[in-house]
């Protein structure tokens, strides 16, 4: 199945752009996460070794750890990214592009003893392949999905420091969504067309040159809801 992208729009009308991640890159990932549980385990079992029968019950904990709580406390606490995820570029996210909860990531991650069945993910990859976001049983319960992390470019820096700046007149939500796209577009084109793009928007930036750059910069940031 193919990488798609889901459109969602937010509560002003701005369209965001979700690039769905498909079974390949969430296999690789996941393949990467189950080399560094082994690592994890292989080291516990070591460890719990030298004290005999008494580190059995410790081993038994650890290797529930590792294999449960792993995935949920890296998608809490690091952004929805597991460190196999991070590696290939991936992130957990809310269907609706929010970032993904504590509780989202403990339903999805529980919801594996249901995507494993029969055997190898079978059910998983079956409602991947069939879900057009190639959601598998967990993400459709927990309401969440898997999107590539858009590659930062020196132009994406750059917005980064503009602070959020209200329009001077109300915007249409076409013209939101320019705005938007100019933000997350810039780094594709040269400081000369972002320059001539951002003169065009003048009307609700009141500058030109960079200066219109930046500010516009900032209202794509106050229509995204950033501080």
């Amino acid at each position: 199945m193919l990488d798609t992208v889901r459109e969602v729009y937010t509560p002003e009308g701005v369209a965001l752009r979700l690039p769905a991640a498909g079974p390949v890159p969430r296999a690789l990932a996941w393949a990467i996460d189950f080399g560094i549980r082994m690592v994890l385990l292989s080291a516990c079992s070591m460890v719990f070794g030298l004290l005999g029968s008494a580190g059995m019950g410790a081993y038994l904990i650890c290797l529930f750890a590792v294999f449960w709580l792993y995935p949920i406390v890296c998608e809490g606490l690091f952004d929805g990214q597991t460190p196999g995820k991070r590696a290939l570029d991936l992130r957990v996210v809310s269907s609706d592009g929010a970032p993904v909860g504590w509780l989202a990531a403990c339903v999805r991650n529980l919801m594996r003893t249901v995507d494993m069945l029969p055997f190898g993910y079978a059910c998983g990859l079956v409602s991947g392949l069939l879900d057009p976001w190639g959601r598998r049983l967990g993400d459709l319960v927990a309401g969440t999905m898997v999107v590539h992390v858009p590659k930062l470019r020196d132009s994406a820096m750059l917005a980064a420091n503009a602070p959020a700046l209200p329009p001077l007149q109300p915007l249409l939500p076409a013209e939101q969504a320019a705005v938007v796209a100019f933000a997350e577009r810039a780094g594709q084109l040269t400081p000369e067309r972002r320059i001539e793009l951002a003169d065009i928007a003048s009307v609700v930036t009141d500058a030109y040159g960079e200066i219109g750059v930046q500010r516009l910069a900032g209202i794509a940031h106050w229509l995204l809801g950033k501080s």
